[in-house]
């Protein structure tokens, strides 16, 4: 073999040949979804109609305001004040970072109705084809099922194949809180499943919700579905890139510093949704305390410490989750940079017995599952490391405040 076969360019090209390889053959397995897409400027007409409206006599706020200064503007206001303006601009109340939780959860129960009546005359609507009709029908079922009184949704935009955040438990009164931050192929139709329950982030956040009550019934503990990003199709360029993570980084990021109180916050972040979190890391709020990623495909960084945060950085995958075929490199800005798992990135890795392969680590009954509600709940101690890494939890403790690395 000559020089050049060995050169640093060709080894470069070999390494972008085999993770086009892998994403084309995981592709063309069943993975790549079609989405239909339709035009709707539901959330931005709402918007506008917020901009140009009036309380009192007086404008109301930028809707794009600092979080801080929306709460104080709500803050001012009767309960029959800020039932007015759910109920005038549903859409823009209902993704208002800075607007009370109840409120937005009224707010999107609006909207939800609104849009439900949308799909119902789409349904009949002789004008789209009979796909375009079973799709209005999809849709409708999944709004009425959402727009259920006990139902907290916390941010909803129909635009396109959807964006939606859901909340278990109480916000307002928690004492830690949970973030689930799913991957590809995340939308409306599929924040929900019947079918593998918990590879959905519905699925995955009412699983958790449940096992850290389990773990710890004292602490009061709230869980976030959050699929309020736009996430990739499928395993095609867009998730061998970051594109769509930067912009998912900025409204995860929106979100945290918005959420009320003070209670720790633990990052669930689980596929792409790991990308979505390496990216957003520098730049959350210093109430995250804990960043748990499980079967990830990189995190845009060689090492924890590039995530500039100072959370504790937890990884976890299961022994046949096909993530762990995906070439961990990052040149160009394709693939995700190092391995999480691997020793040198520095994550504390956790065990996933049973965690039935890259969908599964929401599963009840598996460690995994049981591993994330002990972060959960702050209870460090108690979490098992995998096989190889007995030491995952050296120098912690179970106060929040304490044991940060």
């Amino acid at each position: 073999m000559t020089s050049f076969d060995t050169s640093p360019q060709l080894n470069v090209w070999r390494a972008l040949a085999a993770l086009a390889v892998v994403f084309v053959m995981l592709a063309t397995t069943g993975w790549t979804a079609v989405r239909h897409q339709r035009e709707t400027t539901a959330l931005q007409t709402s918007r506008s109609a917020w901009e140009h409206g009036r309380l009192g006599g007086h404008l109301l706020p930028d809707p794009g305001s600092a979080p801080a200064r929306l709460a104080r503007f709500f803050a001012t206001l009767t309960t029959a004040q800020r039932a007015a303006l759910a109920h005038d601009y549903p859409l823009a109340v209902g993704n208002m970072n800075g607007a009370p939780v109840e409120l937005r959860y009224r707010a999107n129960r609006t909207a939800l109705l609104q849009q439900t009546r949308l799909e119902r005359a789409r349904m009949h609507d002789k004008r789209l084809s009979a796909s375009g009709q079973q799709l209005a029908e999809r849709r409708l079922q999944r709004y009425t099922s959402m727009s259920a009184g006990d139902r907290q949704i916390l941010a909803f935009d129909p635009d396109g194949s959807g964006r939606v955040a859901e909340v278990f438990g109480s916000l307002d009164k928690a004492e830690r809180i949970s973030v689930v931050v799913p991957g590809v192929d995340t939308d409306l139709l599929t924040f929900q499943r019947t079918n593998r329950k918990y590879s959905a982030p519905v699925g995955m956040a009412q699983a958790l919700y449940a096992a850290e009550n389990e773990a710890s019934p004292s602490t009061r503990t709230a869980v976030i579905a959050w699929a309020d990003y736009t996430s990739p199709d499928g395993l095609g360029i867009d998730s061998a890139t970051a594109m769509r993570a930067e912009n998912g980084a900025v409204r995860l990021n929106a979100l945290l510093t918005a959420l009320p109180g003070t209670a720790p916050v633990s990052m669930f972040c689980h596929s792409y949704g790991s990308v979505v979190c390496g990216v957003a890391a520098h730049a959350m709020p210093d109430r995250v305390a804990d960043i748990a990623v499980a079967g990830s495909p990189g995190m845009r960084v060689e090492n924890a410490a590039q995530l500039g945060t100072d959370a504790r950085v937890w990884a976890m995958r299961d022994a046949d989750d096909w993530v762990q075929d995906v070439p961990h490199l990052e040149v160009g800005g394709l693939g995700h940079g190092e391995d999480p798992m691997a020793r040198v990135f520095g994550a504390r890795v956790l065990s996933s017995r049973e965690a039935k392969g890259h969908g599964g680590y929401f599963e009840p009954g598996t460690d995994s599952l049981r591993n994330l509600a002990e972060i959960g709940t702050g209870a460090y101690h108690s979490v098992e490391c995998a096989a190889d890494h007995v030491a995952c939890t050296v120098g912690l403790s179970d106060t929040p405040e304490a044991g940060r690395a």
